[in-house]
């Protein structure tokens, strides 16, 4: 191959991130867009150049003019549209959450195995600059064992609705959504631990908080106010194998000053505060220094960090190599989030 012919199943908001990054990637042909809604698959396809558009992506599959898929869709869908790929000899890239059930994420891990495919999970942050450039020195011993983190997504109005806060589709609210990714990163950046442990709560109190003036918030093209079926907010406490520790909060909709993300990790020879900036707190000759080191974004930057996903995803089809964020690690990833579910229900701490 000297393109990887592409094809994406699902037209919203977060493909038009998938597309413009292959568009952008001379090794990248997109070659077919599918989507349920016909106008819009093929009103994508024109935008993009690409040769066809479907509303079956088993017809896409079977057209024998892909190498490769990026799966777009609701959460429920990832499972039966990435088995369908995979058995069709593709390559997978399938945004985040793999699924919504751990029973589901074997079922695609046990399709990847049998099939002798790749399938990169959509873990976006691992692959920021900034995110990286922590990883090599976490690897060279920069910041010693980590072993507290805190983990926040927070977001004051910013119930999207529509699928979102459709539970039967999404599998939850701003767990599986927005705090997926920093527990993810922290998780990767640590060494992904095993999990030992899990202690949760969630709460479902201020609905879509429609009644908000004079605040824009993002909204999905089916939002219904009266519609919701996932928590506001939760949090975790998470503790690992090797004995570390990990706090976690997302929310949806909170009575907060402001939205916040916070990523820190501590280890016993430094530490690291990656949003909402990056910087180091080191200990170098009996002195604590704030070391910020210099780089192109001083916090998270959507776009390139897309950009860098989608170019690893395809320098993995093109050169038959293994992804950053494998099928293995967005298993590990659904047994914590449905455990966050499963303490938080139960309220109990579950053990694993």
């Amino acid at each position: 191959m000297t393109q990887a012919r592409i094809g994406i199943v699902g037209v919203g908001t977060i493909s038009e991130l998938h597309l413009n990054a292959y568009r952008a990637n001379a090794d990248a042909d997109i070659r077919a867009i599918c989507d349920i809604n016909e106008g819009r698959a093929r009103e994508t396809a024109v935008r993009f150049g690409a040769p066809g558009f479907y509303t079956d992506y088993r017809e896409m599959f079977a057209s024998g003019e892909l190498d490769a898929v990026s799966i777009c869709t609701w959460n429920n869908t990832h499972e039966p549209i990435a088995v369908a790929a995979l058995e069709a000899g593709l390559d997978v890239l399938v945004e985040k959450p793999l699924s919504t059930t751990v029973e589901a994420a074997l079922r695609i891990e046990e399709a990847v195995r049998a099939s002798g495919r790749k399938l990169q999970v959509g873990y976006v942050r691992r692959y920021d600059g900034n995110a990286q450039l922590v990883k090599q020195f976490a690897d060279r011993g920069e910041f010693g064992e980590f072993y507290y983190a805190h983990a926040s997504s927070i977001r004051r109005i910013g119930n999207p609705g529509g699928w979102f806060a459709d539970k039967s589709r999404s599998g939850g609210g701003p767990v599986i959504d927005i705090g997926v990714h920093v527990l993810d990163l922290i998780w990767y950046l640590m060494g992904r631990p095993k999990v030992k442990s899990i202690s949760a709560n969630a709460y479902s109190r201020l609905g879509n908080r429609a009644n908000i003036k004079h605040l824009s918030a993002y909204r999905t093209a089916d939002y219904d106010a009266s519609r919701n079926s996932v928590e506001d907010m939760a949090n975790a406490l998470i503790r690992f194998e090797n004995g570390a520790s990990l706090m976690l909060e997302a929310s949806f909709t909170l009575h907060a000053k402001e939205n916040k993300t916070t990523i820190r990790l501590h280890g016993d020879k430094g530490g690291v505060e990656i949003d909402p900036q990056l910087i180091f707190a080191l200990e170098k000759h009996d002195t604590i220094l704030n070391v910020t080191p210099q780089t192109d974004h001083p916090g998270f930057h959507l776009e390139s960090a897309f950009q860098n996903e989608i170019d690893h995803f395809v320098d993995c089809v093109l050169n038959d190599r293994q992804p950053l964020s494998p099928v293995s690690d967005g298993v590990e990833m659904m047994k914590i989030l449905c455990g966050i579910y499963e303490s938080a229900e139960k309220g109990e701490e579950i053990r694993f």
